[in-house]
């Protein structure tokens, strides 16, 4: 099979990840539950992972790194944790499903003031809009960090001075960020950080986090066991503690904590400039193909750009329905990618393919321009 969905998730992970993940389950208890021997190695392998995250993103505080199933559940306990009843809340079109449908709730039980920044016809969105949007009542603006149909990659830093230039939190999604490019949170200016382990970072399933700058408060979005404070009978404040009740995914942490090894060192720096190599030479040979369309700002292509872009290329094919040509590249030619509407309502309006969908094709590091010349085949074969 000839892999092209690692916008999902990565499938092809470093061998040592996976040893990890392993040497874990057959050696590691419960982290903070105890003072044996197999508790104590989960507790350092989560302790370990803490600080390899804080620094992989320039964050100072280590304990401020907070553990998660995945970046929806992280997205999920920032949201529903700072917004409050009758909030100004600002977001995109170009949002995943994991930050609209957060808000929109929150706007039926809260009563909040959602508004959106919305998206051009090319999936951008225009800084004037995000200064028209957030005023002096705005609470939250939550914007993520790479559309995960479009790869178009967001001004995060420009608007972070807008948004602090008017006392509001920053929340970014960096599902498709995080492990992808250099993601310093200080110098882009975030104020609370999500991230999946299981995409750019090439950890496990069932790992992810976010990062929240010293002096923001979240609520506990659950409670229960903590490992201290046993007899209090509130979830204790001081974080990680305050947004990690129960069994953390130890096993998963030892996978993800590998494989922010291999990421430093193989160089977040050379992932990126293979992946934006891979993405040029696709990009530059499918539109080449007549009855291709793609989705996305690629003026860039061939060019250097200061924001770059995602190993993300969507398209159609004439007016075939996405999930037909997904199906035919799978099980006429043995490539997977990811065909429909992506969890990005919104961005598909935008696009106008409600109704067609589109077909994804993402690249990881492990991916080979011979499976991109397979794929540019498949395609040239079934557009004609």
């Amino acid at each position: 099979m000839i892999y092209l969905d690692n916008g999902a998730t990565t499938l092809y992970k470093p061998d040592s990840v996976i040893d990890a993940v392993v040497n874990a389950m057959r050696t590691q208890g419960n982290a903070s539950r105890g003072a044996h021997g197999a508790t104590l190695s989960a507790s350092r392998t989560v302790y370990d992972a803490r600080v390899k995250i804080a620094k992989l993103f320039n964050f100072d505080t280590p304990s401020n790194v907070i553990f998660t199933c995945n970046s929806t559940e992280a997205l999920n306990i920032a949201i529903n944790g700072v917004i409050k009843s009758g909030d100004r809340v600002v977001s995109t079109d170009t949002e995943h499903n994991s930050v609209l449908r957060p808000l929109y709730h929150l706007q039926k039980v809260k009563n909040i003031d959602l508004q959106f920044v919305k998206a051009d016809n090319s999936g951008l969105l225009n800084i004037s809009d995000f200064e028209k949007l957030i005023d002096d009542k705005t609470k939250v603006v939550v914007v993520n960090h790479i559309s995960n149909l479009t790869g178009n990659v967001n001004d995060i830093k420009r608007i972070s001075e807008i948004v602090h230039n008017k006392n509001a939190i920053l929340i970014v999604d960096g599902s498709q960020s995080a492990g992808t490019r250099n993601v310093d949170v200080k110098e882009l200016g975030i104020d609370i950080y999500c991230f999946t382990g299981h995409k750019g970072l090439y950890g496990p399933q069932g790992t992810g986090g976010l990062l929240v700058k010293d002096g923001i408060e979240i609520d506990a979005w659950k409670r229960g066991g903590s490992g201290v404070k046993t007899y209090e009978e509130e979830q204790p404040h001081e974080y990680p503690t305050r947004l990690e009740a129960g069994t953390l995914n130890s096993h998963g942490i030892a996978g993800l904590s590998a494989a922010i090894d291999f990421l430093n060192e193989t160089g977040v720096d050379n992932i990126e400039k293979k992946e934006l190599e891979l993405t040029k030479y696709f990009y530059n040979e499918v539109t080449k193909i007549d009855g291709i369309k793609v989705y996305g700002d690629f003026s860039w292509a061939g060019v250097d750009t200061p924001l770059g872009h995602a190993a993300i290329v969507s398209l159609n094919v004439k007016d075939y329905d996405s999930g037909e040509v997904s199906d035919a590249l799978s099980n006429d030619f043995g490539i997977a990618t990811r065909p429909g509407a992506h969890c990005a309502p919104r961005l598909h309006i935008a696009l106008g393919t409600k109704h067609q969908g589109a077909v994804r094709f993402s690249f990881s590091y492990f991916t080979t321009y011979e499976e991109l010349d397979a794929a540019i085949n498949a395609l040239k074969e079934i557009a004609s």
